[in-house]
């Protein structure tokens, strides 16, 4: 696996696991930490031997957001930079989010800002107990970013996704699980083991069949009902007809 400066990527059999890892910085996202996000997500896209990925980070913090301190750095160039470093991120949350690979997020700690982003964009999302998420962008003047404003309406509706953007609002990890905002709360000590194991059992499956529900629910809220059931139905097909299809067809029936 290539080696960055900001993140660690490993490999556990057909899991990648992908390790935000500026402890000192709160794992704060900087231009360094947002292009190499861009070009793992690219990486783990276009390698087949990856059935699926864990995202998490090192240390208290899943993800404070963007590194307040590196964004000061930029001076006169702020705007400019400021865009370059959210067209990358979001072009990892893209990758991310259409990739084949089930994206399992393992929020560790306090995820804020485009922390909380990030972790709303996993197609299942476990969370330590000691984890918190917050948004706090008009507590730096900023606006939300990270895919934010696509996924938190559609996760945890428009009047909470309201709360959580216009206030300071903080929930707790048993809060988050109430919202619906990540899929199961665990003991701090069980978060890593328990989420490389749905990842494993993710990679274990067929790849075609996790790569059909990405899609479809990406665009279930933008499709009517006979466009998303043409979906569906095309989408079955091409699962029915490929060799993991067929081999767990044949399973299921000698059991």
């Amino acid at each position: 696996m290539q080696t960055y400066s900001t993140l660690t990527v490993e490999r556990c059999e057909r899991v990648a696991i992908v390790v935000l890892n500026r402890p000192d910085d709160a794992n704060g996202l900087n231009p360094q930490m947002a292009a190499e996000l861009a070009n793992t997500a690219k990486s783990l896209d276009t390698d087949p031997a990856v059935k699926a990925v864990v995202l998490t980070g090192t240390g208290r913090f899943f993800c404070a957001g963007g590194d307040v301190k590196a964004m000061l750095s930029f001076g006169a160039g702020m705007q400019a930079a400021m865009k370059s470093m959210a067209d990358q991120l979001h072009l990892a949350i893209s990758t991310f989010a259409r990739m084949d690979a089930p994206l399992v997020v393992a929020v560790n700690g306090v995820a804020a800002g485009a922390g909380l982003s990030m972790a709303a964009a996993g197609d299942l999302v476990v969370a330590s107990q000691e984890a918190s998420f917050t948004m706090a962008y008009g507590s730096v003047g900023l606006s939300p970013d990270g895919s934010s404003s696509y996924f938190l309406p559609r996760l945890i509706g428009l009047r909470r996704t309201q709360e959580l953007m216009f206030t300071p609002r903080k929930l707790s990890a048993d809060e988050a699980l109430q919202w619906g905002l990540v899929t199961r709360v665990v003991p701090h000590g069980q978060l890593m083991a328990v989420a490389l194991e749905l990842a494993q059992n993710l990679a274990r499956g067929a790849v075609r069949s996790s790569a059909a529900v990405k899609s479809l629910l990406l665009g279930t809220f933008g499709n009517g009902l006979e466009t998303q059931m043409e979906l569906e139905g095309r989408l079955m097909a091409q699962c029915a007809g490929s060799p993991d299809g067929h081999e767990g067809l044949s399973a299921f029936v000698e059991k």
